[in-house]
């Protein structure tokens, strides 16, 4: 029988690697994740943010984060553990 493991020890396992988070809407993060609480809100160091260009919604604006980021566990909706980031085609994908 296989071992099952909580979401919250799949997070826990998360920690000190680098971690990429789709946000509801179309915001697309990742980051160094640093720690989470019981309501999957992260904190993210080396944090990069991913929003489409409202100019043209085939590309997508890179915002690198100079600080710690402090993410809201209701914003989120999936998380990547070991993800790199977004492919250069998926925002443009989810846009048309």
């Amino acid at each position: 029988m296989a071992t099952r493991i909580l979401p919250l020890e799949l997070i826990d396992k998360a920690i000190g690697s680098q971690i990429w988070i789709l946000m509801r809407g179309t915001k697309e993060m990742v980051g160094t994740l640093r720690g989470f609480d019981d309501y999957v809100n992260l904190v993210l160091d080396d944090a990069v943010e991913f929003t489409p260009d409202p100019s043209d919604p085939t590309k997508a604006i890179r915002t690198e984060l100079k600080t710690e980021v402090l993410l809201n566990g209701n914003q989120i909706t999936v998380l990547i553990p070991g993800g790199s980031g977004p492919p250069e085609d998926s925002m443009a994908a989810r846009s048309s």
